[in-house]
């Protein structure tokens, strides 16, 4: 049932990754999410909705806009493709429950937030600040413990004073980031973090090799890497906090 559960949910989660793509377009701008419909941003023609049905449309017109040809960004079918993957694997690790909802809205807010940060080096709060809020309150009546909230609340606060220690580093935003990953993981913060800010030496090593001290003043945007470690941590936290606790 798992696996039939996930590929119904597949087709559901290409429409949720397109509209991601207007979310992450529109609202660091204050933009409408409603209207006006969506448009080549070239020649400002209206797109039609069938060159607007998710991955199927950017292959068939080969990523270039049916009426000016210019080339359409392959970021939109991958944000399309990524939020249709990650609601099928929420479904496939946890069924059809509750959880699984709220973590389809998890995974939704992070693709959304990534996408934000690499573009505009900014992570919305009108995004992240009611979502954290919704999956707190959703993590609480699903699971009655003060975990989630202290999760959030600590993750946040250890942000918050790493930002004021070294804002060159991170942001405000990275801290609400964390608000959220805290809200939504629990006691499965810890590896979400560790893993982002490891992942996130990679690029930052690349730097420092090729640019030396100049590469101290170069900032990289962390919500993605944050936002992998907590995928992470969603799907596989448990194991990895158990297999850690064998080793010990």
């Amino acid at each position: 049932m798992g696996v039939e559960l996930a590929a119904l949910a597949f087709l559901p989660g290409l429409a949720v990754g397109s509209f991601l793509n207007v979310v992450a377009a529109r609202i660091p701008v204050h933009r409408s999410i409603v209207s006006p419909p969506s448009a080549c941003p070239a020649c400002d023609t209206q797109i039609s909705w069938y060159d607007n049905v998710p991955v199927l449309s950017w292959l068939l017109l080969r990523g270039r806009c049916r009426h000016c040809g210019t080339s359409i960004s392959w970021k939109y079918p991958a944000v399309e493709l990524t939020t249709a993957l990650l609601v099928s694997a929420c479904f496939l690790r946890m069924g059809a429950t509750a959880h699984a909802a709220v973590a389809c809205l998890f995974c939704a807010t992070l693709v959304a937030l990534s996408v934000t940060d690499l573009e505009r080096r900014i992570i919305p709060n009108r995004i992240v600040l009611p979502v954290a809020a919704v999956v707190l309150v959703a993590q609480t009546v699903r699971d009655r413990s003060p975990v989630w909230a202290i999760a959030a609340v600590a993750g946040a606060l250890f942000f918050l004073l790493a930002a004021l220690a070294y804002p060159g580093g991170m942001g405000m935003g990275d801290v609400k980031l964390v608000l959220l990953l805290g809200a939504m993981l629990g006691s499965a913060l810890p590896v979400g973090l560790m893993i982002g800010m490891v992942a996130a030496l990679v690029p930052s090593t690349v730097l420092m090799a090729r640019h030396g001290k100049q590469a101290r003043k170069m900032a990289i945007p962390l919500a993605p890497f944050l936002a992998f470690g907590g995928l992470v941590a969603l799907f596989a936290g448990a194991p990895i906090i158990h297999s850690y606790l064998k080793l010990g």
